[in-house]
């Protein structure tokens, strides 16, 4: 059965909060949105606004475009697969 088809905008959120030291909670109380958003995105689950994609990369100090990615046509979730 395929995958279900994942965002095509790609981030490096888990990798920023594990070097800032920043829980998934931290990260969403300082942009506005819940834990479970910053993990779906995260799981490339869930695609951000332009607003909330500027709003995490300022959090930290970046430019949009080191922390978010556009793949064209998005990536195949296998994690259900045997």
């Amino acid at each position: 059965m395929p995958g279900k088809r994942l965002s095509p905008v790609q981030n490096k959120i888990h990798v920023l909060r594990a070097e800032n030291r920043m829980t998934q909670k931290e990260l969403g109380t300082k942009v506005g949105v819940s834990r479970q958003t910053i993990n779906a995105m995260e799981k490339g689950r869930y695609t951000p606004s332009l607003a909330l994609a500027f709003e995490i990369a300022e959090v930290f100090n970046l430019n949009v475009t080191d922390v978010f990615q556009y793949q064209k046509g998005g990536l195949e979730d296998d994690s259900n697969s045997n």
